[in-house]
């Protein structure tokens, strides 16, 4: 088994709020982490249309894209802003649903996409940034680490 080709993060790369025209790569995005998707495969349906509309619409939450010149989605994430009484009445942000495109992975956009989030959050003046990593994902647990992060809470979730 050969290695991923590795390559080198485009220069122009931007991080800003997705466009509703880019929710298919986003979509494709999340449907995969181990393939390339191809958003044109992608059945956008309401509960997704909606969930969009209502992030769009929400001041305290972004979907995010990192996206190079030619207009090519090759990383996302969801970050979430909430208000607190902890740390001083600070902000903090919750990151979630981050991906990089899996054929441009080992390349650093990853590093790139998080630390643009976490510029965009510093500029809110949030206090801390916050994620929730499966337990499984040793690669990307080592990755956060690099990046600053630290292990301070076990996470639990409930489904409904």
């Amino acid at each position: 088994m050969s290695a991923a080709p590795q390559h080198s993060p485009a220069p122009a790369l931007t991080l800003r709020p997705a466009l509703r025209s880019e929710l298919p790569a986003v979509l494709a995005l999340l449907a995969d982490e181990d393939r390339v998707v191809d958003p044109a495969t992608i059945e956008v349906g309401a509960a997704y249309e909606r969930a969009f509309a209502a992030i769009e619409a929400d001041a305290r939450n972004e979907m995010l894209v990192l996206v190079e010149a030619d207009g090519t989605v090759v990383g996302c994430l969801q970050a979430t802003y909430i208000p607190g009484l902890g740390k001083g009445g600070a902000e903090r942000a919750l990151v979630e649903a981050v991906r990089v495109r899996a054929d441009r992975r080992g390349g650093g956009l990853g590093r790139i996409l998080m630390e643009r989030a976490i510029e965009r959050a510093r500029a809110r003046d949030c206090a801390l940034v916050q994620l929730t990593s499966n337990k499984q994902r040793e690669a990307a647990h080592r990755f956060y680490a690099g990046l600053g992060f630290a292990r301070s809470h076990d996470g639990f979730k409930l489904a409904l």
